[in-house]
């Protein structure tokens, strides 16, 4: 199990801005940075604060719920008349969050990109998803499962069984198999049942999505005429190299390398996915942003098994700030223009970590916070797959 190193999950350290006045954090922001961003953009992410209120509608934890064709009303920040009504100058991604977060927003507003967000609040709403045939899972360990969640709380089971609802979808003879995860291998029981199918591995990374063959093992050439709609979670491992070579003392620019290398992966594995002469009667793309497990503070040790999975206290993250927020922040740009949809697994995730009773923290919600990390620090409880699982769906059915 590669949760040491390529660590099997989506985690970030730190956030834009992390650290707080009361000093939460662990260390300086971006004093002392080089000021060196990647060439390949000359945008900055906007930020935002958190404003007046919200609906504070809770997420449900079964997609199963809502597979009957209306949207799940999901979203922790609900843009309802509450955060939308007349004489509110928020942006229809800033009024989901309005209000959610006690210390104000603590990551990147999208409404600058100017794309359509989800009435639901829990993703993009860019494709009209109404006809599909086969669907693929592409992706790292959160999209696999793992220990100690079982294998009916992965949120890729929960999810499947939905879009089999939905869509009229069949899992043939091998549906057990494929919705068990194979501990030796990392990656589901076997790629192919009926119309689904899943290449995601524990421990990958963004050049796994071509260079390491996911996208070759899981699109057949006598598949690509069914329309077909794939489901990513992929980029934890990268931030989290990131996040270990800072902690370990890596020159700033190495971590923009590593960044701008990993969004360039993904660029180019969502274009091919979109590419109308790879897939002639189209393909619907939905992926995840990128969550962490410390609420904004950075402080890793929050978790007890972080030395576990990899990670040590970081004394100062310098660049990684800017660096994690720019990542963020090309996630959406890749959505908007390549034509796919993303889901805000980082934002629904913020202020239910382990920091989350924390009221310094960036993310904290105020009290009675759940964490939905579980015991590994980097994967989803039941709960937090079922989350998942409801974000995906949302954002397919609307």
């Amino acid at each position: 199990m590669r949760w040491g190193g390529r660590v099997g999950a989506g985690l970030l350290v730190a956030l834009v801005g992390c650290g707080g006045e009361d000093g939460a954090g662990t260390g300086s922001g971006t004093e002392g940075s080089t000021g060196t961003t990647p060439a390949t953009t000359t945008d900055t992410p906007a930020t935002t604060s958190g404003a007046a209120s919200s609906s504070g509608v809770e997420p449900t934890t079964s997609a199963q719920e809502s597979s009957g064709g209306e949207s799940a009303d999901a979203s922790t920040g609900g843009a309802d008349e509450s955060s939308t009504g007349e004489g509110s100058d928020a942006g229809p991604f800033e009024a989901c969050y309005e209000g959610v977060f006690v210390n104000g927003f603590p990551g990147i507003n999208y409404d600058g990109l100017d794309m359509p967000i989800g009435e639901h609040c829990l993703g993009t709403n860019i494709q009209d998803i109404l006809e599909v045939d086969r669907v693929v899972f592409l992706g790292d360990s959160v999209t696999v499962g793992t220990p100690p969640t079982g294998t009916g709380d992965y949120y890729r089971n929960i999810l499947a069984d939905a879009l089999s609802d939905r869509f009229a979808l069949s899992f043939g003879s091998n549906k057990a198999l494929w919705q068990s995860a194979n501990v030796f291998e990392g990656t589901a029981g076997v790629i192919e049942s009926g119309d689904f199918a899943s290449c995601a591995e524990w421990g990958a990374r963004t050049d796994d999505l071509i260079a390491g063959n996911q996208i070759e093992d899981c699109y057949p050439e006598d598949t690509r005429d069914l329309q077909t709609l794939t489901i990513i979670t992929m980029g934890g491992n990268d931030l989290a190299r990131i996040a270990q070579d800072t902690g370990e003392g890596a020159e700033p620019q190495a971590a923009w390398d590593l960044a701008e290398s990993a969004v360039d992966h993904m660029r180019e594995s969502t274009e091919w996915l979109k590419d109308d002469a790879n897939f002639p009667n189209g393909h619907h793309v939905v992926f995840a942003n990128v969550y962490e497990f410390t609420d904004g503070t950075g402080l890793v040790e929050s978790c007890a098994a972080a030395g576990l999975a990899g990670f040590e206290p970081i004394d100062s993250l310098g660049d990684a700030l800017l660096v994690i927020g720019w990542i963020e922040d090309q996630y959406a740009r890749i959505a908007q223009d390549t034509g796919s949809d993303f889901i805000f697994m980082f934002e629904e995730f913020m202020g239910r970590g382990f920091r989350n009773g924390d009221p310094r923290a960036p993310g904290y919600r105020g009290p009675g916070g759940e964490n939905w990390f579980d015991l590994t620090c980097i994967h989803p409880t039941p709960t937090g797959h079922g989350a998942i699982a409801d974000m995906f769906l949302a954002t397919v059915a609307e």
